[in-house]
């Protein structure tokens, strides 16, 4: 009978939470005062901050923010905050932490996220996820200095100690998927001139980049990452055949890759690397595994050590750690963010809503639960987003849904051998948008509807046999996402350059329309457009709706066009795809607008 007081506790809370309207905290960012005492959690689901206080552990009072809230930065007085809400219209709020109070706001790019402030405080660099470029804020003034453009989906940041330089990690690689090396990119930004200055590639595979984190000492950074082995066929999982979970180390200096580790071991995988960071000391690199819900402590010296020793391959060695990293389980669902604080690991996870704490230097490292943000039930949408984010679901944990779509469920710019046409016939990831009202699913038509498409990903995909309900509720999820605003809109509204692009589109003799009719922008048909390979198993393929294609690059079933323009240009093989041919570079500028609008 003891048992059921606090379950009893638990129900009443849940009840009045509910009663008051309350959602999901989904903590996805934190931040830590210098002097360990004071936490920020940082609540996309409730649009929120909240202060927590190690010591008690207890909540102490929280910051309201206009919308969710992407990342933090603390000053190194502590008297300020710079809070990232995330819109298609983006916000900094200055909130003044004292008095728990905003001090200014000032309008950033689509999608801001991950602010860093540089050491004298003077400057703050904000990454604007879709305008793939990065905001330069004087603090003192108030207001936005420039925009510094970047490789593609900036989502994170993180300046060596000297401010000199900025390095950020572009989520997504750029460019054709059909050629290879296809990789991620981590753009260097010299702070005094406001331009690049240099990039580090990682790896061909490389993507889904979540967090790069410097080290105390200012001689590393590290970032976490899947490697993609997308040029193999999708026969098998285990031992890391199709997905291996990595971070990479760089030199800050010298602005290059020192070496890529993975994460996972021989007969267990590490599904989903997100949040990095070093100890106050530099002697422990903590990295959250978002799909298998664990924590690794990396012992950093002995780590740089062996990666010093020639020749070494750690990106195809799944022994690379052994001796050198504990793995801790840890209670909550989907750990995003960690921080460290005199000698402890502080974890959120995203989809359980719980704080938990690690001690670094036991010898048997455990999680202790610190705090519940909410105890909201989730719906059948909600279990959807977790179990399309689970890794767990998946033969020994090397994968789930986002190592192939994002976690809102789009793309990872890579060509994957499904083999539900053949074999040697590599498809681009399409994004699950609006999946399930444009039937049929892949490019061949090859699955009747999304459903079927969900089901057979989870048995050929995660080589998994789960419950139904399961495969019910990730489709209840996917249905329930909703397009986002195009960043070339104009104040919600169309571009002079789409407004023209939208009248071509209309035009009978392109003839855009006939196959993408307004509404979902599909026909639902499939058509021999001019882009068979010799190992396709057939020559149509799937009429793809336009919505949101300005995040879906690259283009066409084989991801052989890196822009739309290219898909209106050097891939409309004799006007396959609209009759283009006779249009003016100005026309088919105009048209690509508008398409990249919708």
């Amino acid at each position: 009978m003891m048992g059921a007081f606090p379950r009893l506790a638990a129900i009443v809370l849940a009840a009045a939470i509910m009663a008051r309207g309350e959602t999901s905290c989904s903590p996805g960012a934190l931040a830590v005062s210098k002097d360990g005492r004071t936490l920020y959690v940082a609540c996309s689901g409730s649009n929120r901050v909240e202060v927590f206080e190690t010591g008690s552990r207890r909540i102490l009072r929280n910051i309201p923010a206009p919308g969710p809230v992407s990342g933090l930065a603390l000053a190194s007085d502590g008297a300020s905050l710079y809070i990232t809400s995330a819109a298609p219209n983006s916000s900094v709020e200055i909130i003044d932490v004292a008095l728990g109070r905003k001090r200014a706001s000032i309008g950033v790019g689509h999608t801001a996220m991950a602010p860093v402030l540089s050491p004298d405080g003077a400057t703050l660099y904000v990454c604007n996820r879709f305008n793939d470029n990065v905001s330069v804020i004087d603090t003192a003034a108030r207001k936005e200095i420039t925009r510094i453009r970047v490789v593609r989906e900036p989502a994170g940041a993180a300046l060596s100690p000297d401010g000199k330089r900025l390095f950020v990690i572009n989520s997504l690689p750029a460019g054709r998927a059909d050629v290879a090396p296809i990789a991620s990119q981590i753009s260097i930004i010299d702070t005094a001139a406001r331009k690049l200055s240099g990039s580090v590639q990682l790896p061909n595979g490389s993507t889904s980049l979540r967090a790069i984190r410097i080290s105390p000492d200012g001689r590393f950074a590290c970032v976490t990452h899947l490697l993609s082995r997308y040029y193999l066929p999708t026969t098998q999982v285990d031992h890391g055949w199709m997905h291996t979970n990595a971070f990479s180390i760089i030199d800050v200096a010298r602005g290059t890759l020192v070496g890529t580790v993975l994460l996972d071991d021989i007969d267990r995988g590490a599904a989903n690397p997100w949040g990095v960071d070093w100890s106050a000391n530099g002697g422990f690199l903590c990295i959250t595994h978002a799909g298998t819900h664990e924590l690794s402590i990396i012992d950093a010296e002995p780590l740089l050590a062996k990666l010093r020793k020639p020749p070494q391959d750690p990106a195809g060695d799944l022994s690379f750690l052994v001796g050198l990293r504990k793995r801790v389980k840890l209670a909550g669902n989907g750990p995003r963010a960690v921080v460290t604080a005199g000698g402890i690991a502080w974890v959120a996870s995203y989809f359980s809503d719980t704080l938990e704490s690690v001690d670094l230097a036991a010898v048997t490292p455990s999680a202790t639960l610190a705090a519940r943000l909410s105890v909201v039930p989730p719906d059948t949408s909600r279990k959807g987003e977790m179990l399309f984010n689970d890794g767990s679901l998946s033969f020994q944990g090397w994968l789930s849904c986002v190592s192939c779509h994002s976690p809102d469920a789009r793309v990872d710019a890579l060509n994957w051998d499904l083999l539900n046409d053949g074999i040697g016939n590599p498809k681009n990831v399409r994004s699950l948008l609006l999946a399930h009202r444009t039937p049929p699913a892949m490019s061949h038509a090859v699955r009747e509807n999304a459903e079927a498409a969900v089901r057979a990903g989870i048995r050929f995909i995660l080589f998994a046999e789960r419950p139904k309900e399961e495969a019910a509720a990730i489709d209840e999820f996917l249905k329930s996402l909703q397009p986002m605003p195009s960043p070339l809109l104009v104040h919600g509204g169309l571009s002079p350059a789409a407004a023209r692009g939208r009248k071509l589109f209309l035009d009978g003799r392109v003839g855009c329309a006939k196959c993408h009719p307004a509404g979902l922008f599909t026909n639902l048909a499939s058509y021999d457009v001019g882009t068979r390979a010799e190992t396709d198993a057939g020559s149509k393929f799937d009429t793809p709706t336009l919505i949101e294609i300005w995040r879906t690059a690259p283009y066409l079933h084989d991801g052989s066009a890196p822009t739309v323009r290219a898909v209106l240009t050097t891939r409309n093989r004799d006007d396959r795809h609209g009759k283009t041919s006779h249009l003016t570079e100005r026309q088919i500028e105009d048209l690509a607008a508008y398409l990249l609008s919708m």
